[in-house]
């Protein structure tokens, strides 16, 4: 990650047209990548888990939609604080925007089921459900920009003859791209484990209060 910060803020050039506000675009982008991945993550482990019904599977989904929704918000956060100086405004009702924003909605959502639902194996069910079917939002939040009519400005590669990056700025990208995608593996273990232990405390709860049970009704 050091050597990403040295590479936006000390060797790729300035944007002739946006100055220094373009640097936000290599936090931006790889964060939006993230996003998108850790989602991927929430899709694979529900489905897994609805198939196999493997705990671990489950909690692979959930700790990925944690780590989703906050690189999502983050995206967001850091669009607004380019948009500001470039746009004129921190919000704008863009198609990109507005998708962005139903996916950050509907991953919440998703963590607001886990946390509530009675039964941790109805909440896993139901969590699932809403892990799968907000994955749709995903691939609509990335084609928003060529389906609708938007100010997002248009991919830098495979959007059109005019699109492309000049070569110290597509390398820094795909540094940044590439340092994101393992802070997120990094995250991802991190919280599986914790949550296991999470898991494994809660049963050892139940067991002890099983026990004092049992002593009172004796």
């Amino acid at each position: 990650m050091g050597v990403t910060l040295y590479l936006i803020f000390m060797w790729v050039p300035m944007d002739a047209e946006q100055k220094d506000a373009q640097r936000i675009f290599y936090f931006h982008v790889p964060m939006a990548w993230v996003a998108f991945l850790a989602f991927f993550g929430v899709f694979v482990g529900s489905v897994v888990y609805l198939w196999k019904r493997d705990v671990a599977w489950d909690r692979f989904a959930y700790c990925s939609g944690e780590i989703g929704v906050v690189f999502t918000f983050l995206v967001l956060m850091t669009g607004s604080i380019w948009a500001k100086p470039i746009w004129g405004a921190w919000w704008t009702w863009d198609p990109r925007l507005t998708t962005t924003a139903m996916l950050l909605m509907i991953y919440i959502s998703y963590l607001l089921i886990r946390a509530y639902a009675a039964q941790d194996a109805q909440a896993a069910r139901f969590g699932a459900v809403v892990g799968i079917v907000g994955f749709v939002d995903v691939p609509i939040v990335y084609m928003s920009i060529r389906w609708w009519r938007t100010m997002h400005p248009a991919p830098v590669i495979g959007g059109g003859p005019d699109s492309g990056l000049d070569v110290t700025m597509l390398a820094t990208l795909l540094v940044s791209v590439l340092a994101f995608t393992l802070f997120y593996l990094l995250l991802l273990r991190q919280r599986m484990a914790i949550k296991k232990m999470e898991h494994e405390l809660e049963g050892m709860r139940y067991e002890l209060e099983m026990e004092d049970a049992e002593k009172w009704a004796i």
